[in-house]
């Protein structure tokens, strides 16, 4: 069963950082891209970051801009978001997810329960 699990997430003053994590089982993590997602109250949500297990290749939504960076540890099957100088409009809920798809596509068949991130001073 395919399971991803999020983790990370809280309140956080502007200009501050925090790291997400998401912890995935149920399938070969090397041969997969996982994606972190995020949505804002009363919006749609929206594709942050993705990255190929496989070859590290990773691909980033256009207001990332540097400020957050994804990475992979293949030997403890997890992702990472690390998000640095967080903004008001950074406050959502944000999702991990993946289709099992060596590379990155932006589609999704499994999606994590989400973690909320806050920022607000």
């Amino acid at each position: 069963e395919v399971e991803l699990v999020e983790s990370g997430g809280g309140l956080v003053q502007p200009g501050g950082s925090l790291r997400l994590s998401c912890a995935a089982s149920g399938f070969t993590f090397g041969d997969a891209a996982i994606s972190w997602w995020r949505q804002a109250p009363g919006q749609e949500r929206e594709k942050v970051s993705c990255i190929s297990n496989s070859d590290g290749k990773t691909l980033n939504a256009g207001f990332v801009k540097g400020r957050f960076t994804i990475s992979s540890d293949n030997a403890k099957n997890t992702v990472y978001l690390e998000m640095n100088n967080l903004k008001p409009e950074d406050t959502a809920v944000y999702y991990c997810a993946t289709d099992r798809v060596r590379y990155c596509s932006w589609t999704v068949d499994y999606w994590g329960q989400g973690t909320q991130v806050t920022v607000s001073s």
